[in-house]
């Protein structure tokens, strides 16, 4: 069936665009076109949802900044100039990391392609016994990591639970992981996996309690399948090979983790041990642009090594507790 051809008029007029108005026609066809772009009307959806969060984050940058406006306006009056000069670095600062958060997202369109990201989950076909080789979930076993750096010790226990929790019907397995800095609490988080038929290993959601002080501060980060759009991601594939490039978690800016394998069969010396034939992949955020890690995955424990290609720190295992 062709396109009627009063539509285009249909929509100008919806837009107050009529006959009489031609100079705005111009206009109303670069909207039309930024409609298209941020709607998903175009065969690049993933590039599209990209531009559509650059834009939503630049809206909040200047959301935030008017806000700031009316606090220094209603302060001191010999801080008032500062404080506004201080609200436009700050302004600047967002719109620069929104562009970098753009590229990155570009960058992971093109590894795990441009269509849309919705998997299809058959809760019947998922286990919370995860029994994948290079991400098994022990119920009773603790991993325990540490990292040591110029800041001082990181140290970091895993926990597998014997509970079984359902997200959106899917049964999945908790995780409770619990991070300390110099021996204060900064992170006690909890998260749920479960397993599908094939053998792949997949992250459902977390809990994210952030501390700071001793005190909660935020629970960013925190999502879960089913809840304003979030979808699962896959932690660990049965069957990893070298380039296999996949989404672990999804709810846009908020959780946009991705790992990529780059090699299979590697050696890892840790505090815990030796351990051979381990996976390494190396993973990043959208959100935290220019950031990377490289994990190790050895078969029957999971992660043993974590490393900053940048600055060469190490987050290793040093310790497994129980069966």
């Amino acid at each position: 069936m062709n396109p009627s051809p009063n539509r285009p008029n249909r929509f100008f007029r919806f837009l107050g665009i009529g006959p009489s108005t031609p100079r705005r026609v111009a206009g109303a066809a670069g909207l039309l076109a930024g409609v298209v772009v941020l709607t998903g009307l175009t065969d690049d959806i993933c590039e599209s949802v990209a531009r559509a969060a650059k834009t939503a984050s630049f809206r909040e940058a200047e959301a935030d900044y008017w806000l700031g406006v009316a606090k220094c306006r209603n302060g001191p009056q010999g801080s008032r100039r500062q404080c506004i000069r201080d609200l436009h670095d700050e302004l600047e600062e967002a719109r620069d990391l929104a562009r970098e958060q753009f590229e990155a997202r570009e960058e992971v369109c093109e590894l795990v392609g441009e269509g849309p990201y919705n998997p299809h989950i058959s809760p019947a076909e998922f286990s919370p016994d995860v029994t994948n080789p290079y991400y098994p979930l022990v119920p009773g076993r603790t991993l325990v990591y540490e990292k040591v750096d110029r800041d001082g010790v990181e140290r970091t226990e895993v926990t597998t639970l014997a509970d079984v929790v359902e997200i959106a019907d899917v049964r999945c397995r908790p995780v409770r992981d619990v991070v300390r800095e110099n021996g204060q609490i900064v992170e006690d988080t909890t998260d749920w996996f479960s397993q599908d038929a094939a053998g792949n290993a997949w992250y459902f959601g977390e809990i994210a309690l952030n501390y700071e002080d001793g005190f909660l501060d935020n629970i960013d980060g925190s999502w879960r399948f089913g809840k304003d759009g979030a979808q699962p991601g896959i932690i660990m594939k049965a069957n990893p090979r070298r380039n296999d490039a996949y989404r672990q978690e999804y709810l846009i800016n908020e959780a946009e983790d991705v790992a990529r394998v780059v090699a299979l069969g590697e050696v890892v010396m840790v505090r815990a041990g030796r351990f051979e034939n381990c996976v390494k992949t190396e993973d990043f955020s959208a959100l935290e642009p220019g950031s990377r890690e490289w994990k190790f995955y050895a078969t029957g424990i999971g992660l043993v090594l974590e490393v900053n290609p940048r600055t060469g720190s190490r987050n290793e295992l040093i310790q497994i507790i129980g069966p």
